[in-house]
């Protein structure tokens, strides 16, 4: 049909509409947006459909249909919800979903090290991580909610973890939990980037278990010890209060935009003349870069046994910028007893290699 044709029958849809919303109100009927907006929908996927968008109506109808069939679980969600969390969920939204995709994905500044999106992304992970948090805490409790997003969230950064509980410490939160949680998510980064090493530099993967071996066993005792100190009678629980705290995600956002410019400095003054030093500043801003940084060099460059020595850096480097996180955001007591951890496993994995290098 031609587009006039097309526009007067959604014109007419709508006018049935609004004249069944009116009877319905005369009549004192409970009034659902629900079918409206279906129909509404459905009429647009189908005109969508008659222009040559077969695959946009179809995805569409898949998500309308999963939609209504979830309805009731998400009047049920949505009940559970108050104001506060509605609207953190709509900012969140527009962090994720507007701003992060309208930001360019090009290098700009000082040696082309700031990439707006790349940073922006930061702001939308530790925002992320702290609703997840806030959700999991809300759902299993504050104890197991810290630990389930201490594993979670180190699956995509364990710095923002440690940022995000620091700040709970320093609020009040359950101490035994929450320092047991910034000693899991460095335990699961260790995991993480051995495993991201097996599969990028595998060259790489012997001698780096080697040097992380000892970090993870002291992070392991660790995170024990401190679950086992948490306080099950006397716990002091802290108001859960905003999820979408922006400071703490702006302060990341820009510590890492520091960092890439000083790791893209080094790159540019040192090369492959010192690998060390570039492993090491990159892995101030991302342990995962630097593992892809090494895979990226050819084999000639440096050899197994010291990549993976080398490789090591970067992570010891950035466990000591968590400790100094955790040290000062939560403060000097609960500061220090919360960077003991990290403090520790940096210095079993840095005896380790010393032993390592010597026996070899």
């Amino acid at each position: 049909m031609p587009p006039a044709i097309a526009a007067l029958i959604a014109a007419g849809a709508i006018a049935a509409t609004v004249a069944g919303y009116w009877f319905s109100l005369q009549r004192g009927e409970s009034l659902s947006a629900t079918t409206t907006v279906a129909g509404i929908v459905t009429l647009a996927l189908g005109y969508a459909a008659a222009q040559g968008q077969e695959t946009v109506a179809l995805a569409g109808a898949a998500v309308v249909l999963i939609v209504l069939a979830s309805r009731t679980e998400l009047h049920g969600l949505l009940k559970g919800l108050t104001e506060p969390e509605v609207e953190s969920v709509a900012r969140f939204a527009i962090v994720a979903l507007v701003i992060l995709p309208l930001l360019p994905d090009a290098q700009y500044g000082p040696y082309g090290a700031l990439n707006p999106h790349r940073i922006w992304l930061v702001v939308v992970i530790v925002l992320g991580l702290s609703f997840i948090g806030y959700a999991a805490t809300r759902r299993f409790g504050e104890e197991r909610g810290i630990l389930l997003t201490a594993v979670t969230g180190a699956l995509v950064s364990s710095t923002a973890v440690t940022l995000d509980y620091a700040r709970k410490l320093r609020a009040g939160g359950e101490e035994g939990a929450l320092v047991a949680g910034i000693a899991l998510a460095s335990l699961v980064m260790f995991v993480r980037v051995q495993l991201v090493a097996v599969v990028v530099a595998p060259r790489a993967a012997t001698s780096l278990a080697v040097a992380m071996l000892p970090a993870l066993l002291v992070a392991a005792l660790m995170t024990l010890w401190a679950y086992r100190r948490r306080n099950d009678g006397n716990q002091q629980h802290v108001a859960l209060g905003n999820p979408f705290d922006f400071a703490p995600a702006l302060l990341l956002a820009g510590f890492v935009g520091v960092l890439s410019v000083v790791a893209h400095w080094a790159i540019a003054h040192y090369g492959d003349r010192g690998i060390a030093v570039v492993l090491g500043v990159t892995g101030l801003v991302d342990v995962d870069a630097a593992v892809l940084t090494l895979g990226g060099m050819a084999e000639a460059t440096i050899d197994g046994w010291t990549a993976g020595m080398v490789l090591a850096v970067p992570i010891l480097v950035n466990t000591l910028v968590k400790a100094a996180i955790a040290l000062t955001v939560a403060g000097s007591g609960k500061g220090l007893r919360a960077s003991a951890p990290l403090f520790a496993a940096v210095v079993a994995s840095a005896a380790g290699i010393a032993l390592a290098e010597l026996v070899r």
